[in-house]
Formats: structure tokens, sequence, C-alpha cells
């Protein structure tokens, strides 16, 4: 050691305090990327396929590093347990109720667990909760997915370039309506002759909703003068209820509908005197003979009807007996 010179050996320490110090800053680093330094509480999951991730892989919360993953084990053949340490000043934000899922930095990164955002009315997580899971996709089931799709895919584009080289040759309707002028002036014609049918179907309408409106007002004008009429009716009826005019004393004066009926039974009366008076003359010497003359033409009107009935009945059964 003698044989150094103090260059060299202020050079030597300076190697070594350099050494010491980028060790140091390496310790610190990923000491701080693995929460060695900072208060970190437990969570743990179940998957059934962890699909790649490893220990020491970030955890994220709403897309920001909380954590690492501490330790992934079997559990049995058919799920996986993923520990995972987080920073204790992330606890208050992370509910019971969150869900935990793999994925992945980025397209082809490496894979995080995510929590994700629980409701605002659970509880806080609690040191070494256990979150429900979400299975992840595969990377090869989107591949496989893919593969399917772009062989379907390729099967519709051939079958599209067979339809349009079909179309281009001018077969089918839409290929000869394509090609053939005389087709396309013909449907051109089709549709202008639609066009003008619409164009006078709408005149009609228009000239229907006028006789319509026409018709309406010649409604409510007949409608006006029935409510006159009800009007006019009205002050009539309530006339007569009130015994005004001659219709309203027979139906309310009780003094003029006695002396009406007493006017009918005396005219009743009166009719009956006649019937006797009458019946008091056929038997008077000076109409005796009138009477008798007038019963005996009666009775030769009758015999003559009689006879006359008879006759007809003879004519009407004749045909039916040949």
């Amino acid at each position: 050691m003698e044989n150094y010179s103090p260059t060299f050996k202020a050079r030597l320490g300076l190697f070594i305090a350099v050494g010491l110090a980028i060790f140091v800053i390496a310790i610190f680093y990923i000491g701080k990327q693995q929460n060695l330094f900072n208060p970190v509480f437990k969570i743990t999951a179940n998957f059934q396929n962890v699909s790649g991730l490893r220990v020491g892989n970030n955890v994220r919360f709403s897309g920001i590093d909380v954590g690492v993953v501490d330790n992934i084990r079997i559990i049995n053949d058919s799920t996986v347990q993923v520990a995972a340490l987080i920073r204790k000043n992330v606890q208050e934000f992370i509910k019971s109720d969150s869900k935990a899922t793999i994925g992945s930095s980025g397209i082809i990164g490496d894979r995080v667990l995510n929590i994700a955002q629980g409701s605002t009315s659970a509880a806080i997580i609690n040191d070494g909760q256990h979150l429900m899971a979400i299975e992840p996709i595969e990377t090869d089931a989107i591949i496989a997915s893919l593969n399917n799709t772009s062989a379907n895919v390729e099967v519709v584009a051939k079958e599209l370039a067979e339809i349009m080289l079909n179309i281009n040759s001018g077969k089918g309707m839409l290929g000869q309506l394509i090609v053939d002028s005389v087709i396309a002036e013909n449907v051109s014609q089709t549709i202008a002759n639609f066009m003008k049918s619409s164009k006078e179907f709408d005149e009609i309408i228009e000239l229907t909703q006028k006789n319509v409106f026409e018709f309406m007002e010649k409604l409510q004008l007949t409608a006006a003068k029935t409510e006159i009429a009800s009007t006019a009716l009205g002050e009539i009826m309530v006339k007569i209820n009130s015994g005004e005019g001659t219709l309203g004393m027979l139906i309310q004066d009780t003094t003029m509908a006695s002396n009406l009926n007493q006017t009918l039974d005396n005219l009743k009366k009166s009719s009956q005197g006649l019937d006797e008076n009458m019946n008091a003359l056929k038997y008077n010497i000076f109409f005796r003979r009138y009477f008798r003359k007038q019963a005996e033409k009666d009775e030769i009107e009758r015999i003559k009807s009689e006879k006359k009935d008879s006759r007809e009945k003879e004519i009407i059964s004749e045909p039916e007996e040949h």
C-alpha cells in the first residue's frame, strides 16, 4: 500500500464513495418501488388464470400505481391466489366491494393487477381483506377470435367481389339497371309518372280539405241556427210552464181545463140526444116513408155488391181449373 501514490488513493476512495452512493440510491429506488419504506396493507384475490402476472408487477387503482404483487400461489387445480401490498395512504379510497382484474400496461406491456372503484356507500377495505375477482381475457382467445373474424371478412370480400363483377357485366336486375340504358330510362319515366301522380294526389287532397272546411262551416252555421231554435223553443216552454198563452192556460189553468171537460161532456150528451131524436124520426109518420126508401136503397146496393164479388171469384177460379 505504501507503493500507491496519494493520487491513486484519492481516486480509489472517490470510486468507492460513488459506488456506495449508487448502491444506496438503487436500494432506495427499488425499495420505494416495492414499498419497502412505506406503510402498506395487504389484499388478496383468487383467479382461475393469472394470465402471465408475476411477483413484483404493479398494482393500479384508477390508473395509478399504488402497490406491487407480493405473492402468487396455487390453491388448488382451479384457483390461484394473488396477494398484493398497497400503500396505506390510498386505503381510504378503496372500498370493500371493489373488484380485482388482471390487465396489461399498454398493448404488449407487463401484466398489472387492476383494482376497480367500488360504490361510495360501501365501507373502506380492511388489511388482509379478500376482493372479488374478474377473470382476465386471454390474449390467445382474442387472437383466435380475430383469426375467425379475418376468415369471415375474407369470405365476405370474395362474395362481394363476385357480386360487383356480375353487376359490371350486366347480370341480374341491378346490373341491368346500371348497364342497360333503356331500363334506366324506363325507371326514370316511371319515377316521373309517380311524381306527377303524387302531385295530382296532393291537389285532390287539397280540394278535399277545402270541401271539408266548407262542410264544417255549413255544419257550424246549422249548429248556430239549431242553438237559436232551441233557445226560442226553451223560451216557449218556459212561457207554457208559467201559464202564458192559450196552450199555457190549457196546461196550467185548472179552471179552464175543468170548463173544457164540461164542454166536452155536454157535447157528448148532445150527440146522444141527437141519436135518440134521429131514431124517433124513423117512426114518425112524416119521416117514416123516407127512412124506409133509404133502407130499401141500401139493401139494393148491398145485393149488387155481393153479386159483383161472386162473379169476380168465378172468373178467377176458372183459369186455375184448366
